[in-house]
């Protein structure tokens, strides 16, 4: 390379993407639903109330009771680039909850976050679907960058965001201040380039050949995401 030859990036020709639809995304395990808090917010706190520690590292605090939980969804709805959907089950209706944050269409970028999975959700093949329903359809409204952050304390989220196909990008110290307390974020995201070959991956995990009589899995979708993915978290 001659000394004055300065790498400034590939030229990229982008229109931009879609903001999010405000319609669900259907499943075979969950159905997502865009969050109305007045409606989804009553029966999503029956599955939360009794459970403090799945707001250890959400911005907020644990509501006092519906009303205040209600209004907590009511704030996260109206933030500018926050689109939040409501996570419904078939035998339960409304458990849980996850949002699009940081809604960029000009420059192809979304995050996903504010997740709520109380114990009803968590672990299970709808939390799993859930997330894919979300990432499919980022990329198919045209983005080029899905993000996943969180607490760089949190490795159960840490864990999921690998597990789910997300690559490894670093630790922001001193990024935030959340309840009085520094917060350091981890931060992960996958592109459109690593798309297919991740979808191909959720496929395979969710056929129905990939699990036993009991429910049991044969090949973990870590596994199966792991070749697809750029860069794996130190700490796990």
């Amino acid at each position: 390379m001659k000394p004055d030859a300065r790498p400034v990036g590939p030229k990229v020709e982008f229109a931009g993407a879609a903001w999010p639809e405000n319609a669900p995304f259907d499943g075979r395990f969950a159905r997502l639903e865009p969050m109305v808090p007045a409606h989804h917010g009553p029966a999503i706190w029956e599955h939360v109330k009794d459970h403090p520690q799945v707001w250890d590292y959400l911005y907020e605090a644990p509501p006092a009771d519906e009303a205040a939980f209600v209004e907590t969804l009511t704030v996260s709805c109206a933030k500018d680039g926050w689109f939040g959907y409501a996570v419904c089950l078939p035998d339960a209706g409304p458990v849980g909850y996850a949002f699009y944050l940081n809604t960029v269409p000009a420059m192809g970028t979304i995050e996903v976050g504010n997740i709520n999975f109380p114990p009803r959700l968590q672990r299970t093949p709808a939390a799993t679907e859930a997330m894919y329903l979300m990432m499919r359809a980022a990329f198919e409204g045209g983005y080029r960058r899905y993000e996943w952050k969180c607490n760089a304390l949190n490795l159960p989220s840490r864990r999921a965001a690998q597990r789910l196909g997300f690559s490894y990008e670093g630790v922001f110290r001193q990024h935030l201040i959340v309840k009085g307390r520094n917060r350091d974020t981890a931060w992960f995201a996958m592109t459109d380039s690593d798309w297919p070959a991740l979808d191909a991956a959720f496929q395979a995990w969710f056929d129905p050949g990939n699990f036993d009589a009991q429910g049991r899995q044969h090949r973990s979708l870590s596994a199966l995401t792991a070749p697809h993915r750029v860069a794996d978290d130190p700490r796990l």
